[in-house]
């Protein structure tokens, strides 16, 4: 089929041409024009991550530790998809740790944050009434298991509190006068004297060492009176304290199996200070995130321009969603993510297939996106923590670049320089040939939609050294043709034909070389290898045919007794 010239030359042309289309300039989705070669994270800048599965106590099994490096694998994709990263890397190492390459990112720590994140959705309703004031008596039951935990000379000092946000209207009207005894039977006399005790957070100056438990209050002194029943304050400058005695495996077992403890995602401004919103929630969810089915774009509430992300259940979601809501109609319920809560609203009618998250005001419209997103793409398997993090600037990226085409052309010229004067004519059809190889590999790799990397850089080099080694090949069997008396037509013929079985040895094994790499090497070895092998396939493309069909049009001008200039 290509033994004419002609059909050799459209073959040659029709190829160019394709790939002078990939490497033209596309539009991106805003209008901007996007270069067709993609740019690895050593050349245009980003962020490296590797990740792994966060089980310090080691309970998950093998068969569970991999099955949850699968599952997290596929969720991280999904984000990453949606958060639209230009030709991510996102791969498995092993069977412990997952590696992503986030090229061209503009802000690191956002995508950061959308790869750590749970993504845990529950639904819980706000305690209120007799059922918050239940957890109010069981505070001094609390600050008596801090004390012994860490022992009267490890708690925080004692700080006064602001009169008009304290504990003591809940306090009192906790336990009234005529209150039953206690399932103890202690009398709630006794125990409302307790809490007013907590709330002084005094200490008589003849206290013995047996009663310091009955009067430290060392975590009721920093709760505060929220807003609405089921809510506490803690001043901002508490929180770690609050948080420390919270995180007590005695005051885990203090607290009332009814209720749950959460931290607001929002700091709440009151008196000039700042305060971190505590809520005391149900125990047990309406719903969780498992129940998701979609959740749509965010947008903005018109009424109060708050950031809302509607979301729909799926239908056993719908009717555990229904049943949980329809009793309680006119209370508050929570929207807990992570272990926050997001926001809380007044349900003013049962939910069920639809509703949407309400993000506290003044939330950045970006948290509301980036919410929806990782509702999306789902929940992690299992919480997850960053080993490893390498962050590579655009300014080192473009020095990648410069310095790579400067090697590039380098290379380019010396060969250029040495095969022209050394093979004469016949080196310059191997320079016009390598030419062809530039751009098909480059055209390759725009086409296949390939990552060039700097080690990317280095394969293309090597598969340009090795374009020359064939065509060094041919040109030395032509010449041992041209030696043996032969027409200049006969010994082309024939020092294509000899040189065939070695170039095809040569390749083939690079290329196989190339393949075991892309299969089994990670970032910058399969950027490499990807170069190197689509270079290995232009190179023998461009030796062989182009090449030849240079050779075929040199002597079809020239008298067949005419010397071949090599």
């Amino acid at each position: 089929m290509f033994d004419s010239v002609r059909s050799r030359i459209i073959l040659i042309f029709g190829l160019l041409l394709l790939c002078g289309w990939a490497l033209l300039p596309k539009e991106g989705p805003e209008g901007e024009r996007i270069s067709p070669l993609n740019l690895g994270l050593d050349l245009q800048g980003g962020m490296h991550l590797g990740v792994e599965i966060d089980d310090p106590d080691g309970t998950l099994t093998g068969d569970q530790r991999t099955d949850a490096i699968d599952r997290t694998l596929t969720t991280i994709r999904n984000r990453i998809d949606e958060f639209g990263v230009r030709e991510p890397t996102i791969q498995k190492v092993g069977n412990e740790r997952i590696i992503v390459e986030l090229a061209g990112i503009d802000d690191p720590d956002r995508a950061k944050a959308i790869v750590e994140r749970t993504a845990f959705l529950e639904f819980k309703m706000l305690t209120e009434g007799e059922a918050f004031r239940g957890f109010i008596r069981a505070l001094p039951r609390l600050d008596r298991a801090v004390v012994e935990a860490v022992g009267p000379e490890g708690l925080e000092p004692a700080e006064p509190i602001t009169p008009e946000v304290d504990l003591s209207d809940i306090l009192e009207g906790a336990v009234p006068d005529t209150a039953p005894p206690t399932e103890e039977g202690t009398e709630a006399g006794e125990v409302e004297g307790e809490a007013t005790a907590a709330e002084e957070g005094v200490v008589a100056e003849d206290t013995t060492p047996s009663d310091v438990g009955q009067e430290l209050s060392p975590l009721s002194r920093l709760l505060l009176e929220g807003r609405s029943e089921g809510e506490l304050l803690v001043a901002e400058q508490d929180v770690p304290t609050v948080e420390r005695y919270l995180a007590l495996e005695a005051v885990q077992s203090a607290i009332p199996r009814a209720y749950a403890l959460h931290w607001g995602s929002e700091v709440a401004g009151l008196g000039g200070a700042s305060y971190r919103p505590l809520y005391v929630l149900e125990s047990e969810p309406i719903l969780t995130g498992e129940f998701l089915a979609d959740a749509g774009p965010a947008t903005r509430d018109p009424t109060f321009n708050r950031p809302i992300v509607p979301f729909e259940t799926t239908r056993r979601g719908a009717r555990i969603f229904e049943r949980g809501t329809a009793p309680n109609v006119g209370k508050n319920m929570g929207i807990v993510l992570d272990g926050r809560v997001q926001s809380y609203a007044v349900l003013r009618s049962t939910l069920s297939r639809r509703a949407q998250i309400e993000l506290a005001p003044g939330a950045p419209f970006q948290e509301a996106q980036d919410l929806a997103l990782v509702l999306r793409a789902g929940a992690l398997p299992q919480p997850i923590r960053i080993v490893e993090e390498r962050t590579v600037g655009p300014s080192l990226g473009a020095d990648s670049i410069r310095q790579g085409t400067i090697a590039f052309m380098v290379g380019i010229i010396t060969v250029i320089v040495l095969m022209i004067s050394y093979y004469r004519v016949a080196g310059g059809m191997a320079v016009a040939a390598m030419a062809v190889y530039v751009v098909l590999v480059l055209g390759g790799l725009a086409g296949l939609g390939a990552t060039l990397t700097l080690p990317g850089i280095a394969g293309l080099i090597l598969s340009v050294g090795m374009a020359v080694d064939a065509n060094v090949l041919i040109f030395e069997r032509v010449r041992e043709e041209v030696e043996a008396d032969k027409t200049p037509r006969t010994a082309v013929d024939a020092g294509f034909g000899n040189a065939l079985s070695a170039i095809v040895d040569a390749n083939l094994t690079t290329l196989i070389t190339g393949i075991i790499l892309f299969q089994f090497g990670t970032g910058p070895v399969r950027g490499f290898a990807v170069t190197l092998c689509i270079g290995i396939v232009a190179s023998f493309f461009s030796a062989i045919f182009v090449t030849r069909t240079f050779f075929m049009i040199y002597l079809d001008r020239r008298s067949p007794s005419a010397p071949v200039s090599i």
